[in-house]
This record gives structure tokens, C-alpha cells and sequence, in this order.
């Protein structure tokens, strides 16, 4: 199967998909709303609930443009590299739990995004009035994953 078959077939099997799929499938996040699939050697993920489908896609937008100085951006034509997209996505989500919950400071993973998100829109207000000063922190301290080296 070539690229843009897998992308197409992609598309019309996951029409509600995680906005968070690349911290989801690094298994340092999880959520409640959250159901893998897999198509052909490739493991997906799907939300299963429309309305936080759209609001994770609202944060997550949000997210981005708050984080572009952090990142070392200026702007972004199209999506983000890999491995900028998952500190906007891990580090953000480390960020608003340990907003959160101060205990949980330390915490290298995400228990369940949809639960944090809930309860930070119920503490904050709107997606847009949350402490970003302070998740921001932790989208620029999130350390990358070493890279695997090759053992031929």
C-alpha cells in the first residue's frame, strides 16, 4: 500500500479522529474517549465522542500558536515536524495536569485528556482562558525521546 492510499483509506475508516493520536500512540497519554484501530501494520487512533473530538481539535489549535515561540517559530505553513507536534500535545497535556494537580508535578504521562480537559474548562473558563503562561513551561522543558540506535 503506498503513502497516499494508507492516507485516503486512513481518512474514510477514522472520521472522528484523536487530535492527539502522536501522544497517544507514544503511550505516554491516554484518555477515556480513545479507541485504537489498526490498518494494515500502522495502529490508529479514533475518538468516540464527537463533541471532545472538537474541543481537543480547540485546544490543540490554541496550543500551537501559543507554543510557536517556544518551539523557536515564527509560523508554520501546513502541520508542525513530528517531534515539535508531540511537545505541543505531551508537553501541553503535562502541562495543564500538573496546573491542575500540583502532586502530579513529576508526572512523565497523561492518565486520561478528556478528564483534564473537562476539568480545566471548569476551573478556567473557556479553552482560551487557561494558564498557557504555565503549560507553555512544560512544552519547552519536555525532553525528546533519545533516538533508537541501529543494531545491525
Amino acid at each position: 500500500m503506498d503513502e497516499n492510499q494508507y492516507r485516503d483509506t486512513y481518512r474514510s475508516i477514522n472520521e472522528t479522529r484523536c487530535w492527539f493520536e502522536k501522544s497517544i500512540n507514544s503511550r505516554k497519554c491516554h484518555c477515556a474517549r480513545m479507541e485504537r484501530f489498526n490498518l494494515a501494520d500502522r495502529e490508529g487512533v479514533r475518538c468516540t465522542n464527537k463533541e471532545a473530538q472538537l474541543r481537543c481539535h480547540r485546544l490543540l489549535e490554541v496550543m500551537r500558536e501559543k507554543a510557536m515561540f517556544a518551539l523557536q517559530m515564527t509560523r508554520v505553513e501546513g502541520p508542525l515536524p513530528h517531534a515539535k507536534e508531540v511537545k505541543v500535545q505531551l508537553g501541553g497535556m503535562l502541562g495543564l495536569q500538573k496546573t491542575l494537580y500540583p502532586d502530579m508535578a513529576d508526572a512523565e504521562e497523561v492518565e486520561d485528556i478528556q478528564q483534564i480537559v473537562s476539568e480545566a474548562v471548569a476551573r478556567f473558563g473557556g479553552i482560551e482562558d487557561f494558564p498557557y503562561e504555565q503549560i507553555m513551561q512544560s512544552i519547552v522543558h519536555l525532553q525528546a525521546r533519545p533516538r533508537r540506535r541501529d543494531r545491525r
